[in-house]
């Protein structure tokens, strides 16, 4: 039967896959600082039998695993960044490891071993019944700033794929198929003249002023934009002290649409509004572009074959310690008197698999690069309680738990029997790219990140005092 083999290598290798997934948990590492996490997951391929190339696609913490020949040529996409400020425990209890440390707050370290281990079993099962494949695994950086897989493909990353399968951990079983937003971060930096602000304010020039000037100009450009855009700021500086004129100050913006064309036509808008602020204010701007991402765009046969994949695979079996910890951590969340009121707590974690439904969402991921090259979906698995918020503590302490590793290769185990099923029947890859060709128009990819823009290399680690 279709999937045995692929089932029961990663069975035999659960316990080689929940050692990964917690040494990446272990050594959280937040965008293009993965040092640990490429290594780890290098070794890991290498010792599973793919060919590794480290520091792929000229990037210091991107990997690639690769084995056999011929068609279909299939992807799984990995991810190795953890969050800032979110370190955690395995605790019912907020508890950081490290104060202040990073944590694995989108669990990463269960998506890169998720889908390293479901191409594994998709290599093994094409071995043992002799049939053509060819099987890529990518370990991607920096996807928490939106940019890792838009730096791989300006270098030509993906387009050797026929299909390419995307996993995220989730507080749900299901195939996402809705739209996210296309995003662009931009840095602002205004530069003026410092002063004495209680002597002399008038031979200061405050970058400060521009910044709020700028701000409130975003809020009233909020009215004549389309319906469907988010813009979203933080301050990064605004001086040191209240009795001198801030000389520098700056601001770090998201703008985000269901398409890039139109993400493009507010940031144009944007950096006049930031113009305007510094004419007002007298002061010098610069515009730092960091790059971005598109809209999603997934792909309905990838999808559906994600769907069944999921629904025929063997979901985890949940002890009563794991409901009890999941049950402690949902009573602590915000959304559990609703969720209760709604009833949709009949398990503290997920049972079942969603119906597949298109849901538009505000949030964005790179995956989105992969899917303008070559037809791509994700399927999400439930690898935390029901009520946990994205990008928590509660997520991070699931991501270092059973919970967290039993979901990671209930995904595992779909992605590798959608693979497979692919490879089995050649209609499925020749109706994706039909779909995939009639969604894009025929228009070339073209990477949202211009060529002037560096790849960010990994921060030097402080060495510590041992004094």
């Amino acid at each position: 039967m279709t999937g045995e083999i692929a089932k029961r290598a990663i069975e035999e290798k659960q316990a080689f896959f929940d050692a990964l997934a917690y040494s990446v948990w272990e050594h959280p590492e937040t965008a293009f600082n993965e040092v640990h996490a490429m290594n780890a997951t290098a070794d890991a391929a290498e010792a599973l039998g793919f060919t590794v190339e480290r520091q792929a696609y000229g990037m210091p913490t991107c990997v690639t695993a690769r084995w056999g020949s011929g068609h279909p040529v299939i992807g799984f996409l990995g991810e190795l960044d953890a969050l800032p400020e979110l370190s955690q425990i395995v605790s019912t209890q907020k508890q950081e490891a490290v104060p202040g440390g990073d944590g694995h707050g989108c669990g990463h370290n269960l998506l890169c071993t998720a889908t390293l281990a479901g191409a594994y079993g998709f290599k093994e099962e094409l071995k043992a019944r002799g049939l053509s494949g060819t099987v890529v695994w990518y370990g991607c950086p920096a996807e928490e700033v939106l940019t890792g897989k838009g730096f791989m493909a300006r270098a030509g990353a993906f387009r050797e794929l026929d299909l390419a399968f995307s996993w995220h951990g989730s507080g749900v079983n299901n195939v996402p198929c809705g739209t996210d937003t296309g995003m662009y971060s931009v840095k602002f930096r205004f530069k003026g003249l410092a002063s004495h602000a209680g002597a002399a304010p008038d031979r200061g020039r405050s970058a400060l002023d521009a910044v709020e000037l700028m701000n409130v100009g975003a809020n009233y450009l909020r009215e004549h934009i389309p319906a469907d855009v988010r813009m979203h700021y933080i301050v990064t500086d605004g001086g040191k002290a209240p009795n001198t004129v801030p000389d520098n100050a700056g601001s770090w913006y998201y703008i985000r649409a269901r398409s890039l064309d139109t993400v493009q036509a507010v940031y144009e808008r944007l950096v006049r509004v930031a113009e305007g602020a510094a004419r007002m204010t007298d002061t010098e701007l610069e515009v730092e572009f960091m790059g971005g991402c598109h809209e999603t765009l997934p792909n309905m046969v990838v999808a559906e074959l994600l769907h069944q994949a999921l629904k025929d695979s063997e979901p985890p079996v949940w002890t009563q310690e794991e409901l009890d910890f999941a049950d402690a951590l949902n009573r602590q969340s915000p959304s559990y008197d609703e969720m209760m009121a709604a009833g949709r707590l009949d398990s503290p974690i997920a049972l079942g698999v969603l119906p597949l439904r298109g849901f538009n969402g505000y949030g964005s991921t790179d995956v989105a690069e992969v899917m303008h090259i070559v037809p791509c979906a994700e399927v999400n698995t439930a690898t935390n309680n029901r009520c946990a918020n994205g990008h928590s503590w509660q997520i991070t302490a699931c991501a270092g738990c059973s919970i967290g590793f039993k979901g990671m290769l209930y995904g595992a185990r779909a992605l590798s029997l959608a693979a497979l099923r692919a490879a089995e029947d050649g209609t499925i890859v020749q109706k994706a790219q039909e779909e995939f060709r009639e969604a894009t128009g025929g228009r070339p990819y073209v990477c949202p990140i211009p060529d002037s823009i560096p790849v960010p290399r990994p921060k030097q680690k402080k060495e510590e005092n041992h004094e």
